[in-house]
């Protein structure tokens, strides 16, 4: 195939990795992050084929241009023998014994593309596992908000010391699993690292416990004033009992109101972050185009740039590849 022909094909590939919701922020984070490095890998193509073909044009011709690519590699019959000897000898159709597209000026970028497409495939399908579960979990978090949020219309609840700090420990206690859960996949070499959905999730939750708005009517400055916080490093969350006990003593009312309006905000903020439109489903939306252009296109990619080397995940995108597969059959 000629360059050119090389680069329609990348080109609606990259087109399909950029789908996503007009509008959206987060949707155009999305596309960035899907398509750039492919981008990359099909202008390198494109250009090599490029030089491929100018050397061609002077007289070096393909074996000239293998040899230069495996860095000068020769055999004792010359040329033909150094193709031989790397199984492209011949430019018949179809692939070679190699996988490789013997009718491109440069078969070996070509099925290096066409490694990093399987790895996507492979990473793309537990990015979206991944993400579906933070989604669930940004679901519990909303009802836990609801669930403190309804404890403080409950006189029995707000009237006992013991009760009322019960209700937030056992908030704090849910709020810790999140982070422990999650937290560490948007790190280097985390499943999500660098994808903002999971981040922002991630950030608005802890700005919310953090706000210092919570309650300013009735004269307390947000969770922190009433014992409540999160620890700067660690990002856990920990309820301070002797100062919980202090407002309660001195402003027992502004405290329950505070807690009140705090648990509603927050669920309020976990219901933005999963609803239409917004940050995680525009995410899983772009993963699940790329996803299925992937498959729908596979083979007629590997038909032009050579099959590459099949993906070999790590135990967390194999484990998370996993739980994609159950989706899929649930």
């Amino acid at each position: 195939m000629s360059p050119l022909g090389i680069a329609s094909t990348a080109f609606s590939l990259f087109s399909a990795f950029g789908a996503g919701s007009a509008g959206s922020a987060s949707s155009a984070a999305g596309r960035g992050d899907f398509a750039a490095s492919l981008a990359l890998r099909m202008a390198e193509q494109r250009s090599q084929s490029f030089d491929a073909l100018l050397g061609t044009m002077s007289g070096k011709g393909l074996a000239g241009g293998l040899e230069s690519l495996y860095g000068g590699f020769s055999a004792p019959g010359g040329s033909g023998d150094a193709l031989a000897a790397l199984g492209l000898a011949g430019r018949g159709q179809g692939l070679s014994a190699f996988g490789r597209n013997l009718s491109l000026f440069d078969p070996e970028s070509a099925y290096r593309m066409m490694s990093d497409i399987n790895n996507r495939d492979v990473t793309y399908k537990a990015q979206f596992s991944e993400l579906s579960e933070m989604k669930a979990a940004v679901d519990e978090m909303r009802r836990a908000g609801e669930a403190l949020a309804a404890k403080m219309a409950d006189p029995a609840t707000v009237a006992d010391d013991v009760a009322l700090a019960a209700e937030l420990q056992s908030f704090v206690a849910r709020y810790n699993d999140w982070i422990g859960r999650f937290e560490g996949t948007v790190k280097a070499g985390g499943l999500l690292a660098g994808t903002q959905a999971a981040e922002i999730s991630l950030y608005e939750l802890r700005q919310s416990v953090e706000s210092i708005f919570n309650g300013a009517v009735g004269g307390v400055r947000g969770m922190p004033d009433i014992g409540l916080s999160i620890d700067p490093a660690t990002h856990r969350a920990a309820l301070d009992g002797e100062r919980l006990g202090a407002m309660l003593a001195g402003n027992r009312e502004g405290v329950v109101a505070a807690v009140g309006e705090f648990g509603r905000n927050f669920a309020r903020s976990a219901e933005l972050l999963v609803s239409e439109n917004n940050f995680i489903r525009n995410r899983l939306d772009n993963l699940d185009r790329a996803i299925d252009y992937i498959a729908d296109n596979k083979s007629s990619l590997q038909a032009e740039f050579g099959l590459g080397d099949a993906a070999r995940p790590s135990a967390q995108v194999a484990k998370a590849l996993a739980a994609y597969e159950r989706m899929l059959q649930a």
